[in-house]
């Protein structure tokens, strides 16, 4: 029979663990893919579902055939296939960068708020967190 200071350890191991941001995305239902590789902290309120997202540097990165910009400092509002209010993400479009609003999935689609648009994209895009193509540390951005 297992000790009782066995057992209480790794209860608390199990359930004291913090999960990555990657994590975080899975238990809202959404792809790892929706972040780059790099990730270097991030905090989750679970009461409001705010979330904010760190990068060392501004990250540059393509996704199908898109060009993505990612902040040093990404937030929004974290529900269950819902991701509002979301600042410091922003797709070229033509020649202009502009912010994506809101991520919401829909079965295997995920739809873009960008601007007043709304594209959607197969979740098969975002399967795997992309590597960022160009890096840049800036102090303010």
């Amino acid at each position: 029979m297992a000790s009782p200071i066995l057992f209480l350890s790794l209860l608390l191991f199990t359930f004291g663990k913090t999960l990555t941001v990657y994590q975080v995305l899975e238990d809202y239902d959404f792809p790892i893919g929706l972040l780059p590789s790099g990730i270097t902290s991030y905090t989750l309120n679970t009461d409001t579902g705010e979330l904010h997202v760190n990068l060392n540097a501004t990250c540059n990165l393509s996704i199908g055939g898109y060009n993505l910009k990612y902040k040093s400092t990404i937030s929004g509002l974290i529900s269950t296939r819902k991701l509002t209010k979301l600042k410091g993400v922003s797709i070229k479009l033509v020649m202009f960068w502009v912010d994506i609003l809101e991520v919401t999935r829909h079965g295997d689609e995920l739809d873009f708020l960008v601007g007043k648009m709304l594209a959607g994209f197969n979740i098969d895009n975002f399967e795997e967190s992309p590597q960022c193509t160009n890096t840049r540390i800036t102090s303010s951005e």
